[in-house]
């Protein structure tokens, strides 16, 4: 995928102002037959059961332990039921999913549509509007309402169409919009995402997971976690001083009084904030300013030091007795 086409600020502001659009590097599985919302509810963090034609949903994969593997964004238009993902160890991702299917009444299928981003309403007739960062239904949000002017959209296009998108658009690179989501607080695999991640840690419980749903694989963590315990790190906002003309890169520490509290995970230079990144650091570090890497920085919380444990234990033992 191309950084960019000449100014990334400029790309910017022409994705904001709907006039331009990005090719990303993401895959499209389709997941067809009658059981397929049932088995992805079994599946997913989402509640796919009842999964509508044309409503957009955010969801998560995850492991036994409830750890993220990937986040999906899921659109269905009646008959097939569209999988976008990034496309890093893809392959493996469709293996596992068809060796979910056993009795399923379901059929598993790599498309060959391609993937592009915008800020563009319904651009095309299958669109997936993000829900970020508005908390859906069955979700939970520990941080503050995020303001944001974040309406993006992803698009399903055939070669043919996407020729007649760039007759119509200018086409942007993936830097303006990497900074673009950074500003909105926008967690995204594979960049947020490694070994340890759970969705608590990035507030990805207000929009890919319904807590009311029944049992699918990391359910018990994530439940856990949020009714009882507390992750073990959380995701902030950097806010990078500009003045060296350097921008760290994803993996940089994060370091607090020499003592390294965290990581960068994106990093982005916006046509406002200037250079700015997301970064995943312990969840009871009190930091304000810490060093990315050499460079000072200023740090915002978007998840709490006290996100989960939301069951008062003491009335809840009250009930009990």
């Amino acid at each position: 995928m191309t950084g960019s086409f000449g100014n990334p600020n400029l790309e910017q502001k022409d994705l904001l102002n709907s006039k331009s659009f990005v090719v990303l590097d993401k895959k499209v599985l389709i997941v067809s037959g009658p059981d397929r919302h049932s088995w992805l509810n079994d599946i997913l963090s989402q509640k796919l059961d009842d999964l509508v034609p044309g409503v957009s949903l955010d969801a998560l994969w995850l492991d036994a332990q409830g750890r993220i593997i990937r986040d999906v964004h899921i659109i269905d238009d009646g008959e097939k039921t569209y999988l976008i993902t990034f496309s890093k160890d893809f392959d493996d991702f469709v293996f596992q999913f068809k060796r979910m299917v056993f009795r399923a009444k379901v059929q598993i299928n790599v498309s060959e549509l391609q993937v592009l981003a915008s800020f563009i309403p319904n651009l095309t007739s299958l669109t997936w509007s993000d829900p970020w960062p508005e908390t859906a239904t069955g979700g939970f949000r520990y941080g503050n309402p995020i303001k944001t002017s974040w309406n993006y959209q992803e698009h399903l296009v055939t070669e043919e169409e996407l020729l007649a998108i760039k007759n119509q658009y200018s086409e942007a690179g993936t830097l303006a919009l990497e900074a673009l989501r950074i500003e909105a607080f926008r967690p995204q695999g594979p960049d947020e995402i490694d070994e340890r991640s759970l969705p608590h840690e990035y507030d990805w419980l207000a929009t890919a997971v319904h807590l009311n749903k029944g049992c699918y694989r990391g359910q018990e963590t994530v439940a856990k976690v949020h009714n009882l315990g507390a992750p073990p790190r959380k995701l902030v906002f950097l806010h990078l001083d500009g003045s060296a003309h350097l921008l760290p890169q994803a993996g940089d520490e994060i370091t607090f009084s020499e003592d390294v509290i965290g990581k960068v995970t994106s990093v982005g230079q916006h046509f406002e904030m200037g250079p700015i990144a997301l970064g995943v650091i312990k969840r009871n570090s009190k930091a304000e300013t810490v060093l990315v890497g050499t460079i000072p920085a200023t740090l915002e919380e978007i998840v709490p030091s006290d996100a989960g444990g939301v069951i008062d234990l003491g009335e809840f033992r009250a009930k009990k007795s």
